[in-house]
């Protein structure tokens, strides 16, 4: 981590927090992930699962996810037993561009953003992974470039069900997953998508609420 400046804190979540750093080499810009647990090992590191909130597919899966559409993972460091995540550096995400908006996105660019969000998860699921957790807040932006982050939830394509039916943000979630059936797939990763399509069109979410069946 010495090669990195740390020079603002972007969020504090339950496993981790996120932090801006600059590196000192090149002047490049990037966002650092630091878990909150420790970890004695690289080999606790490679079999990162769920809990650590970063990836459930390990480490190493993760790392095959290079697509423009997708959020880099520049590098994993493990240093005094703290773990830490560099990810490229993206200016704001797609919750915070819509939530006090007033004026309606042009049409051409809300295909254009809707066009990168499916790219990015048709080579995902192509790699063999479904998201399980799409949502604004998990679509980063950069200028007219949007990316998927986050990965917490992800699970393999081939993996078998039962599936746990604690996924996504209640907003999204596709009917089967509301009906809390363990049988699901890929399917649930286009249907948050078609609701979050919706919601950059009319500033406000497609189904809002606090319950799952009103």
């Amino acid at each position: 981590m010495q090669r990195y400046k740390v020079t603002k804190q972007l969020g504090d979540g339950t496993y981790g927090s996120v932090l801006k750093a600059v590196n000192k080499q090149t002047g490049e810009v990037v966002a650092i992930k630091k878990m909150k647990r420790k970890f004695y090992s690289w080999e606790e590191c490679l079999a990162l699962r769920e809990a650590s909130r970063c990836c459930s597919a390990d480490v190493r899966s993760l790392r095959k996810l290079h697509h423009p559409c997708i959020v880099q993972l520049k590098e994993v460091i493990r240093e005094n037993d703290e773990l830490f995540f560099v990810f490229e550096y993206m200016d704001c995400n797609l919750y915070q561009m819509v939530k006090d908006r007033d004026k309606y996105y042009a049409e051409s660019r809300v295909r254009n953003w809707t066009y990168q969000i499916l790219q990015g998860l048709a080579f995902m699921h192509k790699q063999g992974y479904f998201h399980r957790d799409m949502k604004p807040e998990n679509l980063l932006v950069h200028r007219d470039t949007v990316k998927i982050a986050d990965f917490g939830l992800a699970r393999e394509v081939k993996s078998r069900p039962p599936y746990t039916d604690y996924v996504s943000t209640r907003w999204y979630r596709a009917p089967e997953v509301l009906l809390r059936s363990p049988h699901y797939g890929a399917p649930i990763d286009l249907f948050a998508v078609g609701a979050i399509m919706a919601e950059l069109y009319t500033l406000r979410p497609l189904f809002p609420g606090s319950s799952e069946v009103g």
